[in-house]
């Protein structure tokens, strides 16, 4: 298959879907199309609408510098977001927003076919985990049908508290150690069922 013919198809075809909602740019995604690890996050901001590209603003410079910091290149994996347009004033996307991007995801999933799919926040983190918890789950590693899921804290919340950062980074450091598990255990890495369905403490902090 040719990847990148089939992901421009598909990001014409998003440009095309006039029942979409959000009118802001289309910023579909970029980076290599046979990358092992595809970071999704929830949606555009204000930067990312204004070069059309995802995650290039705060979030994105320490998501990117998190990359390189591990010895790899930005233009080794892939990053994108479940909706592709901005949202008004940066707000949460709304679930509307997100089950009407999401068949689109998941043709962009399955066209890249990634070793590991990283969520970054909850929002994206729940897309492949509905019952997962953020600051319970995140950096484990799961597995759902054929995909391996490594959620994470968003950027943007890292860089609002210092106990999220030094989650953030930790976590991060963690996922070439998460690429290897994967080569060596695969089908014995926890299966999505299997997440406790327990109530976390209330946090008075919002992480994405």
């Amino acid at each position: 298959m040719d990847k990148i013919f089939e992901l421009e198809k598909l990001k014409q075809e998003i440009a095309n879907d006039e029942n979409l909602p959000l009118k802001t740019n289309l910023v579909f995604g970029e980076g290599n199309p046979d990358c092992e690890v595809l970071f999704i996050g929830e949606a555009p901001g204000a930067v990312e609408d204004q070069l059309v590209r995802p995650f290039v603003g705060r979030s994105g410079q320490l998501l990117r510098q998190c990359i390189r910091n591990l010895g790899w290149k930005e233009e080794d994996v892939y990053i994108t977001n479940i909706v592709k347009r901005r949202p008004p004033e940066n707000r949460d996307p709304l679930p509307e927003e997100i089950e009407a991007y999401k068949p689109y995801l998941t043709r962009q999933i399955e066209i890249i076919n990634p070793k590991v799919i990283v969520p970054l926040g909850r929002f994206s983190m729940n897309y492949f985990l509905p019952h997962a918890k953020i600051t319970r789950d995140q950096g484990k590693l799961f597995k759902e049908d054929d995909w391996f899921i490594a959620p994470m804290f968003h950027p943007a919340a890292a860089l609002r508290a210092p106990n999220v950062m030094n989650e953030f980074q930790k976590n991060f450091k963690n996922l070439p150690a998460m690429l290897k598990k994967i080569e060596i255990e695969g089908e014995k890495i926890e299966k999505v069922e299997e997440i406790k369905k327990t109530e976390e403490p209330k946090q008075s902090l919002k992480l994405f």
